[in-house]
Parts: structure tokens; C-alpha cells; sequence
């Protein structure tokens, strides 16, 4: 085995749930997300060995995975569709709702996906990596904006999120 093979190995293994996670946003069915998953692989793969390290790793690999997540399905990146689950109950954290019933969950899960939708690409990349957990510096980088901006904009993200569900008395 090639070093490359053995660098590629090891970067997937310790990646890729960070990969599944983000394809998991971008694509409506397990069939676009298995082959936008594997379209991820090839682009690391293809561009592994220019990594510098100017980065992390991780900062690296979530940049390889928007951008082809973000291409993926069509070139009109406003296209794009996110897509939630509540495997980590991480949208309840990000917003601050309390649980309520399966149908209250489910409603607020498709008003939250059609206001995400709605949103800019840049603002539907930054809430993607928070629910992945990303830290302000490391979205700041994969973004390419200041940190004090992400944080900016991730406070705007959440109010206009919190007004739309007020809006619906949820």
C-alpha cells in the first residue's frame, strides 16, 4: 500500500462522520447521499496530496465536503436543499425550544428546514458546521471570514430562526 493510500485510509477513518454529516444535509435520500458521500471521497482523495497544512485537517476536510455538497446536485448553489434530522437533538439546542409532542417536533422541523432553505449559501454553510458542532475558528476558516463575523452571523441566524417559529406560536 502507497503512502498516499495509507494517508487517505486514515483521514477517512477518523472523518467520516464529519463527511456523513454534511451529505446527510444536502441530500434528500440515501441514494444522494451515498453517492455525494463518494464524490467527497474522490475530491479528497484528487487533492490530498496539496494539502499544506495551512489548516486543519478537520478545517480541510469540511472545506472539501461543502464545496462538493454544495455542487453536488446542480451548479445553482441556491438550489441547494438542507436536509434535518434529530439524531443528536443538536436543532433543539440551537434554537432553545422545549420538546414537545412527535407532531409539534415534526412541524417545527419543516418550518426550520424551509426558513434554512431560505437562507444565503454563506448562512446555510455556517448553520450546518454548528450543528456538526464546529468551533467559531475553525467555520471561520472553512468560510474564509473573521471569526468575530461568524459569531455575528450565527446570532443573526438564530434570532431571524427564533422570530420565524414565534411567528408560528411555537
Amino acid at each position: 500500500m502507497s503512502k498516499k493510500d495509507e494517508k487517505f485510509r486514515k483521514i477517512i477513518s477518523e472523518n467520516e462522520q464529519k463527511i456523513s454529516s454534511i451529505c446527510r444535509y444536502y441530500s434528500s435520500n440515501d441514494e444522494d447521499h451515498k453517492d455525494m458521500y463518494q464524490e467527497v471521497l474522490i475530491n479528497v482523495w484528487k487533492s490530498i496530496d496539496s494539502f499544506r497544512g495551512d489548516s486543519q485537517l478537520s478545517t480541510w476536510i469540511y472545506r472539501v465536503a461543502v464545496n462538493t455538497a454544495m455542487g453536488f446536485a446542480n451548479k445553482e448553489i441556491r438550489r441547494q436543499k438542507i436536509f434535518l434530522g434529530d439524531k443528536d437533538n443538536r436543532l433543539q439546542n440551537f434554537i432553545d425550544v422545549d420538546e414537545g409532542s412527535v407532531k409539534e417536533k415534526e412541524k417545527l422541523f419543516q418550518i426550520l428546514e424551509n426558513q434554512i432553505n431560505q437562507l444565503s449559501v454563506i448562512d446555510k454553510i455556517i448553520i450546518t458546521l454548528v450543528l456538526e458542532s464546529v468551533n467559531h475558528k475553525e467555520i471561520a476558516s472553512v468560510i474564509g471570514i473573521t471569526e468575530p463575523n461568524v459569531r455575528v452571523k450565527i446570532h443573526r441566524i438564530k434570532n431571524e430562526l427564533k422570530e420565524v417559529l414565534e411567528s408560528f406560536n411555537i
